[in-house]
C-alpha cells in the first residue's frame, strides 16, 4: 500500500525557499539561520540581507547566517522575528535574497508604552545607540524589536524608514525617537486584524471577491475608462460554517 503524500513536503521540494520555522538559540532580532547546504542551494552567503514572508502578507528583513545544528528544511528565528511575521514554530515561511536593501538616511522608532513606564534617562543613549552602533541592522517599517540594557527590556516599533519600506541602519543613519510611546492596546489590536490569509481552501473564491469588490472600490476610474459598470453586489452561498 502506497504511503500518503505529505503535500507540505512536496510543496517545499518544488519551492526550496519555503522552510519550516524553528526556534533559535540566538536571541538577535536581526538574524535568522539556515543550514550551510540550504544557503548554498539558495545562493546565499553569510551576512546576506534576506526578505522573509510569513502570514497575513507580513514581511520582514534580516541577516542570514549558517548554523550547523539547523536541518535543511528549517529556518531558525527568535520570537521577535516570528511575531513580526505572524508565525509560530512549525509554520512555513519563504526566504529570498534582498539585494535592493539600501543604507538608510533616517528611521523613526518609538517605544511601546508599558515597557518604558516609570523610566527616566535617555532612550537613545542607553538603548538605541548601543543596539545599532556599527551593527548594520536591517529594519522594516511596522516591525517590533526588543533592546535589553540597564537590567530592562524595551520594545520599540519602527514607524518610518527612508528609504521605505526597509533599509539598513548604517553609522550615518539618523535615528529619530522623539514622540509619545505607542499604546500596547493599539499595537495588539493591529496584531489581531483578520485578513485573507486567515481563510484557507477558497483561493479561487477569494480571487473573485477581490476582483468584484476590491477592484471597483480601489480603481473606479478603470471601469469608467472601459465603460463597464462594476458589480453592485455579491452573493455568497455554501454549507453552514463556510
Amino acid at each position: 500500500m502506497a504511503k500518503p503524500v505529505d503535500p507540505t513536503k512536496e510543496n517545499r521540494r518544488e519551492r526550496p525557499n519555503r522552510l519550516l520555522v524553528d526556534d533559535s538559540t540566538n536571541d538577535d532580532n536581526s538574524v535568522v539561520a539556515l543550514s550551510q547546504q540550504k544557503m548554498d542551494d539558495l545562493h546565499l552567503f553569510r551576512g546576506d540581507t534576506v526578505l522573509l514572508k510569513g502570514k497575513k502578507r507580513r514581511e520582514t528583513i534580516c541577516i542570514v547566517l549558517a548554523d550547523d545544528n539547523c536541518s535543511n528544511e528549517r529556518i531558525l528565528m527568535n520570537r521577535v522575528v516570528r511575531n513580526n511575521l505572524r508565525v509560530r514554530s512549525g509554520d512555513i515561511v519563504s526566504i529570498q535574497a534582498c539585494s535592493d536593501a539600501k543604507y538608510g538616511k533616517r528611521i523613526q522608532v518609538l517605544p511601546i508604552d508599558d515597557t518604558v513606564e516609570g523610566m527616566t534617562g535617555n532612550l537613545f543613549e542607553v538603548y538605541l545607540k548601543p543596539y545599532f552602533l556599527e551593527a548594520y541592522r536591517p529594519v522594516k517599517k511596522g516591525d517590533i524589536f526588543i533592546v535589553r540594557a540597564a537590567m530592562r527590556a524595551v520594545e520599540f516599533k519602527v514607524i518610518e524608514t527612508d528609504p521605505s519600506p526597509y533599509c539598513i541602519v548604517a553609522p550615518d543613519t539618523f535615528i529619530h525617537c522623539e514622540g509619545d510611546p505607542i499604546k500596547r492596546e493599539e499595537e495588539e489590536a493591529s496584531l489581531n486584524e483578520i485578513g485573507y490569509d486567515d481563510i484557507g481552501g477558497v483561493r479561487k473564491q477569494l480571487a473573485l471577491i477581490k476582483e468584484m469588490v476590491e477592484l471597483p472600490l480601489r480603481h473606479p476610474q478603470l471601469f469608467k475608462t472601459i465603460g463597464v459598470k462594476p458589480p453592485r453586489g455579491t452573493l455568497l452561498y455554501g454549507p453552514p460554517g463556510t
